[in-house]
């Protein structure tokens, strides 16, 4: 049986850049990060406190996946607290913290201009 997710992978056009945004603003560390086939690498982030990594990496043919609204949401305890942090280390907010009927929640965008959603649980 399917026992979680291991891995999410962000599309994302230049790893260094992406590296570096994820690590130094985001606060995730590498897990992984070598060769993997020509003119890429396997970068695998681990989210401190969570069984989940994520992955910097595009497949060839992939490319326009790249940008816009992604389909994951990352969680956190404090909304307000977490936009607050992430903007003062330079983190562009796609939509500012709202509360709604089933929780409160923000967007931030990644050098790629990715979107994700951060909420509370």
């Amino acid at each position: 049986m399917i026992r979680g997710v291991k891995i999410v992978s962000i599309p994302v056009s230049n790893q260094d850049v992406s590296l570096e945004f994820y690590t130094e603003k985001m606060g995730f560390k590498v897990a992984t990060d070598q060769h993997f086939g020509p003119g890429q690498r396997w970068i695998e982030l681990l989210i401190p406190g969570s069984d989940v990594n994520l992955a910097l990496f595009t497949p060839p043919g992939h490319e326009n996946r790249i940008g816009g609204f992604q389909p994951v949401t990352f969680w956190c305890d404090d909304v307000f607290a977490t936009a607050e942090l992430l903007k003062s280390k330079g983190v562009e907010l796609a939509a500012e913290p709202k509360k709604e009927i089933w929780g409160t929640m923000a967007k931030f965008k990644d050098p790629d201009g990715n979107e994700f959603v951060f909420s509370s649980r």
